[in-house]
């Protein structure tokens, strides 16, 4: 299952409308970060709102997946995580480290206004 990725301005949204498998966490990952390419985005949304589920892989793919951007030069958060997923994840072990998150998408874009604004009036280190 493909997931749906928009463009809004210097922004992705990427919102997972179903459950995924392996296949389709790392067919999602290649086509996020090759959209942050084409596009030149500086903020990136995932939305897992949908999710009920989110196991040690796609904990780590998603993880995996914000730092591949981060090095791209833009910024990720997450949205949405249920607090029965947030529950699990944490009696599991399972982090989101170095991952900023948000509780929905309004907190997603005003986290990313907030933080590409920043990072656009500082000099990048070479």
């Amino acid at each position: 299952m493909q997931v749906p990725i928009l463009k809004q301005g210097a922004y992705l949204i990427a919102s997972i409308q179903s459950a995924l498998s392996d296949a389709d966490l790392m067919q999602f990952r290649d086509a996020l970060v090759a959209k942050v390419s084409t596009f030149r985005s500086r903020g990136i949304i995932v939305d897992v709102t949908v999710l009920d589920v989110m196991d040690s892989f796609a904990s780590r793919t998603l993880r995996d997946l914000v730092h591949m951007i981060k090095l791209r030069g833009a910024t990720t958060v997450i949205v949405g995580i249920q607090p029965e997923v947030a529950f699990a994840m944490v009696q599991l072990g399972l982090t989101l480290e170095g991952v900023a998150t948000a509780l929905d998408l309004e907190e997603g874009l005003a986290y990313l206004e907030q933080t590409t604004t920043r990072k656009a009036s500082t000099p990048r280190d070479g």
